[in-house]
């Protein structure tokens, strides 16, 4: 691995680490603004683009389709915990546009 994929790698890991801890607090405080919608989205850009190498690709489009699946089917049945409909709300904004990324980056590598 070159020095500038090892780079976006980490710039990729900590804007994920990033955008967990900000998903939940912000969730759990009740502020999604837009503002921090918009900002997690660009974080969620940013861990699609850079995070996810081609050979873990497969894993995280799993991974995040069963995540967007669990967020947006389980933020109605914890609608009685508001703060974990938050919660969930604020990793949707995260891992949509990730997860997104990675299966057009993974389509067009299919295609090649």
């Amino acid at each position: 691995m070159s020095k500038s994929m090892k780079s976006n790698h980490l710039v990729g890991s900590w804007a994920f680490l990033i955008g967990v801890v900000l998903a939940v607090a912000f969730g759990f405080l009740g502020d999604l603004s837009s503002t921090v919608s918009i900002t997690l989205v660009v974080i969620g850009l940013v861990v699609g683009l850079l995070n996810v190498a081609h050979r873990e690709a497969r894993a995280f489009l799993i991974s995040g389709a069963v995540l967007i699946l669990a967020s947006a089917l389980g933020k109605d049945v914890m609608n009685l915990i508001p703060e974990v409909g938050r919660i969930l709300d604020a990793l949707l904004l995260i891992f949509v546009p990730a997860t997104v990324l990675v299966a057009i980056r993974n389509v067009f590598g299919l295609a090649r």
